[in-house]
């Protein structure tokens, strides 16, 4: 039998060496602590950071476009794209369906996002999504899934200023107009932060700064949104009342070569990256050439005063009619019989302008149309501004009809743009100034392409369409003289000529006296009438009455006052 005294000491023995146990833990412990908190804390705080420490971008805004005025053209603005963490939303997929629906994808595109996600860390799901969206995102709090800050770029006048400033990608980067053209100088550089992450990938701390990021440069355009408005109402107008295929619509300042309003038809929304389809985002005034027809013929004129051969009141036989060139007949809509120089623009009399071509030294014809910039680009910096075309008789020698019909506007081809800056050397005196989309502060001294005293002959002819029995009559504005030219043209077909497809064209000077705007006017297959005079004259009509207005510019045909009148304001 045991006695009590030998079990207490058998229990004693007992606890010491559990008391034992215990203290080699709590030494073992200590000293992984130790280990951990001191000898290998660089190494552990390495290895928690390469899993949680992460260089995430920071977005840059991107410069805003305005109009000359300050009105803006097109801003960005900040908002939430969504994205995700393959590895770590593939372990949630009863969450997927919920996440689908809240951020506003299908359920296929979902799984073909994480599919396509393989091994990396970031992909998107939907992006400039609107709050809404994102917030009902972020309540779902499904691991691997964040959203991320970014820019969009909104353009406030939408489809009537879409053709100049055109549209950026989904990574806001110019795609088409001038924001491609300057996206160098609108994009921003983004910025660089070293942020921390939790184990679902959201950002719970920044830690530092690396790069800050450095927003894009503003770009003031020449335009004036106040014509660039009134300029698409009235094309559309029109290209709707005619049942058109397209239009184009081109407004220059002839001091400083700015182009104040730019419009074609049809246009786009770029607010609306559904409609964002070539055949709606083209430029036409820029990209599309055309044979200007009876436009030219003005230039015709001016190189044959230049010539020294005729004078404005230097007659021309027309008669009967129409003139035989070879084999090929050039006509008229009547017999005019014996005209002046001035009444061959007026009456836009196609035998008289070849008769006058014909006269005249080819190489000195196709020197004259290039000096005013025809068949060339107006080197304005627009992607895809096209260059035009006009044959040079020292490499192309022209056949005679070649040479009559050069000078109604057959056999070459420009853009409304060129033909507007042709134009507007008119009512500069005939010089011909470098085209810009960007406002300038002062003019720019342009080329000198005619002598004194032509470029002012030729505008008084000009003068002379717009009278009462000139084929642009239409394109009258009350109280201002307007010099201007109308064109019919044929449009051009593989094989020839079409029959029944035109273009109705103007050009034209307003106020004459001292020419401040240039524009042309190009409707594209007008169905029912389709002559210059009757559809395009009167859109450069309605645009300038309300360009008179908005620019302040002093009327220079006032009716005289008559006695009582005079009598009462002294």
């Amino acid at each position: 039998m045991v006695s009590r005294r030998g079990r207490d000491k058998d229990y004693s023995g007992r606890l010491g060496v559990v008391g034992l146990v215990f203290a080699v833990a709590v030494a073992g412990l200590a000293w992984r602590l130790i280990e951990l908190q001191v000898l290998d804390c660089d190494f552990l705080r390495g290895e928690g950071e390469a899993r949680h420490l992460r260089v995430v971008k920071m977005p840059a805004h991107r410069g805003i476009i305005t109009d000359r005025h300050g009105e803006p053209l097109a801003v960005s603005t900040p908002v939430a794209s969504i994205w995700f963490n393959p590895q770590l939303l593939g372990k949630a997929k009863e969450q997927w369906r919920a996440l689908a629906k809240a951020a506003g994808v299908s359920m296929a595109h979902l799984e073909k996002r994480i599919r396509e996600g393989g091994e990396r860390e970031f992909v998107y799901l939907n992006r400039w999504v609107e709050p809404d969206v994102a917030q009902r995102v972020q309540a779902l709090d499904v691991p691997g899934v964040n959203l991320q800050s970014e820019y969009r770029r909104y353009y406030p006048a939408g489809p009537v200023a879409a053709h100049v400033v055109g549209f950026t990608n989904i990574d806001d980067r110019g795609q088409e107009g001038l924001e491609l053209a300057f996206d160098e100088t609108l994009r921003g550089i983004p910025g660089k932060k070293r942020v921390i992450q939790d184990s679902r990938g959201r950002v719970v701390e920044d830690v530092e700064n690396l790069r800050v990021p450095r927003p894009g440069r503003d770009l003031r355009l020449s335009i004036d949104l106040r014509l660039q408005y009134l300029a698409y109402r009235e094309l559309k107008t029109a290209v709707q009342a005619h049942n058109a295929r397209a239009g184009s619509l081109v407004i220059l300042d002839v001091g400083t070569g700015e182009v104040l309003a730019m419009v074609n038809q049809p246009s786009y929304n770029p607010n609306d990256r559904s409609q964002l389809k070539s055949h709606l985002y083209r430029n036409r005034a820029v990209t599309d050439l055309f044979e200007p027809g009876s436009t030219i013929k003005p230039f015709t004129i001016g190189i044959a005063l230049e010539s020294g051969k005729y004078y404005p009141h230097t007659p021309i036989d027309t008669a009967p009619g129409y003139f035989r060139v070879g084999r090929y007949t050039i006509r008229d809509i009547r017999n005019y019989g014996r005209i002046d120089v001035s009444t061959v623009i007026k009456k836009s009399s196609n035998v008289g302008a070849s008769k006058i071509a014909l006269s005249l030294d080819p190489q000195r014809l196709w020197q004259g149309f290039s000096q005013a910039g025809l068949g060339a680009s107006t080197a304005s910096g627009f992607p895809g501004e096209a260059e035009g075309h006009l044959p040079n008789p020292r490499f192309f020698p022209f056949r005679e009809i070649e040479q009559a019909t050069l000078a109604f506007g057959y056999g070459l081809s420009v853009t409304p743009l060129q033909l507007a800056r042709a134009y507007a050397a008119l009512g500069a005196g005939g010089e011909l100034k470098p085209v810009s989309f960007l406002y300038r502060e002062q003019a720019i001294k342009g080329r000198q392409v005619w002598s004194e005293g032509i470029a002012p002959a030729v505008l008084s002819m000009l003068e002379e369409v717009i009278s009462d029995g000139g084929t642009g009559e239409r394109a009258y504005v009350p109280s201002y003289r307007v010099a201007g030219k109308t064109g019919t043209v044929k449009k051009a077909t593989r094989g020839g000529y079409a029959k029944e497809r035109y273009l109705a064209v103007f050009a034209g000077l307003i106020p004459a006296s001292h020419p401040r705007l240039a524009a042309v006017v190009l409707i594209d297959e007008p169905q029912g009438k389709y002559y210059g005079g009757q559809v395009a004259a009167p859109v450069f009509s309605q645009v300038m009455i309300g360009a008179m207005r908005l620019l302040n510019i002093a009327p220079d045909n006032l009716p005289p006052l008559r006695l009582a009148e005079r009598e009462n304001s002294g």
